[in-house]
């Protein structure tokens, strides 16, 4: 089966779905690759996903924004996790891939090796917490803890005089490492690159990813109509992904009416209205898989200028799509978009994610990053492998409405293939069809009433 294809949810003994131990092999060679490409001797993460990427570990999206656990990659270990309270004790438990390794140093050499994997001499599950962003207070030493178990570590292995790349790190723990003697420089960009690639299995969870939110979008233009909220609409989505087995919701944007120009990027408890557009971006994540799905409905019936601005939307977002292959760049498709003076902005600053295109994977946003901002004057190559969303946007004529739309693409040999399903190569009216003694009444109007007929256009 094409690796974005779709099956079941549930693990079967019948039909191969996605392979976790591969993914979990294969994200780590790709990112020990990386580290040996580096002139670093380690990577030292506190960011949720990479810690994920790295060592297959999960203690729940509460935890995302807390920086309390950390993990460490060497060039002569495999990953060691160290983790909040019981959770250390829970990987000790079920994650097993934790106590064995593919370097000699840190095997145990007394143990019977099986294969390129053997078992380690210190198990990889360890519990340590960080500063829980200043909660602790500085006397208690939590970031000097940390940077004492990471110090041990890299003397262990011979690598205490090479840099330690860091993602992100709260500042006492960035001061402790550096008193120990360490060198602390970025390492952000040895996980933006060993995630570029997607596996084949990664490929597999972006697309059921996706799928589930086909589905949310199915629900949402059912229940579209006057009278119904934003926020109701960010409770139906949710309920909706959760019930199919989202891992985590982690934002539902619901614009509607007025809100649309300029782009809130926020959901309100607005009402809506016969005739608003309503764009919505749905994020959620599948196994730790990302989405990130734009998609523009007109509640009741729709202006002129609003499917003028949906067609606009349309053709930018059509144009992008038709240049992505291997080898072409992020500079060759944002030459066709708009500038930023085109739709009302002084720059491409002001104008930023608007005509846009980001990585997806365990997390949004990932390289490569599609920007007139950027990507002119620093354009990334596009390979095999990819997934990425591309984001257009178009203002209506009327001052008021907006259309937004958004499309997920895996990168083929000679192409890409669109995994966002649900309908979007024209405008969608939601809600339920008005009938006029005449019949059904015109999907393409203005809202306000008097603009549909001659008079009161003032044209008799």
């Amino acid at each position: 089966m094409r690796n974005t294809g779709t099956t079941g949810t549930n693990a079967i003994d019948w039909e191969e779905r996605v392979n976790f131990d591969r993914l979990r092999s294969e994200r780590l060679a790709r990112l020990k690759a990386e580290l040996n490409r580096s002139e670093l001797g380690a990577v030292l993460a506190f960011d949720f996903s990479n810690i994920r990427y790295m060592s297959a570990t999960h203690i729940g999206t509460w935890a995302m924004d807390k920086l309390i656990r950390f993990s460490l990659l060497t060039r002569n270990t495999d990953p060691i996790v160290w983790d909040f309270g019981s959770a250390a004790k829970h990987h000790a438990l079920y994650n097993p891939w934790l106590d064995v390794t593919t370097s000699e140093m840190d095997a145990n050499p007394h143990a019977p090796h099986h294969g390129a994997v053997k078992p380690r001499l210190e198990n990889g599950s360890r519990a340590g917490l960080s500063t829980l962003r200043g909660a602790f207070p500085p006397d208690a030493r939590m970031a000097e803890d940390v940077a004492k178990k990471i110090k041990r570590e890299l003397e262990k292995f011979g690598l205490a005089n090479e840099p330690l790349g860091v993602d992100v790190i709260e500042m006492p723990v960035l001061v402790a490492l550096q008193r120990e003697g360490i060198k602390v420089v970025d390492g952000q960009q040895v996980f933006m690159e060993a995630r570029r690639i997607k596996t084949n299995d990664e490929i597999r969870l972006l697309t059921q990813a996706a799928s589930m939110v086909d589905a949310a979008y199915e629900e949402l233009y059912r229940f579209l109509r006057p009278g119904v909220r934003e926020n109701e609409a960010v409770g139906l989505v949710a309920k909706t992904l959760y019930d199919l087995g989202s891992e985590y919701v982690e934002g539902v944007n619901a614009i509607s009416g007025e809100r649309c120009a300029p782009h809130p990027h926020v959901f309100s408890d607005r009402l809506i209205r016969p005739g608003d557009p309503a764009f919505f971006d749905i994020l959620h994540s599948y196994n730790g898989y990302r989405t990130c799905y734009y998609r523009t409905f007109a509640v009741g019936s729709a202006s002129s200028a609003q499917r003028d601005a949906y067609k606009r939307a349309r053709e930018y977002m059509d144009r992008a799509i038709a240049l992505v292959r291997p080898g072409a760049t992020t500079a060759d498709i944002v030459k066709v978009w708009p500038k930023a003076e085109e739709f009302g902005f002084p720059d491409e600053m002001a104008a930023f994610a608007l005509q846009y295109g980001h990585g997806v994977g365990l997390s949004i946003w990932e390289k490569p990053i599609f920007s007139r901002l950027t990507s002119l004057e620093h354009p990334e190559l596009i390979e095999e492998g990819m997934v990425f969303a591309l984001e257009t946007y178009w203002p209506s004529a009327d001052g008021w409405g907006a259309a937004r739309i958004e499309e997920e693409v895996v990168v083929t040999a000679d192409g890409c293939e669109v995994i966002t399903k649900f309908p979007a190569e024209d405008l969608i009216v939601a809600g339920k069809k008005y009938y006029t003694i005449d019949g059904p009444l015109n999907l393409e109007r203005d809202p306000q009433s008097h603009k549909n007929t001659v008079w009161g256009r003032g044209e008799q």
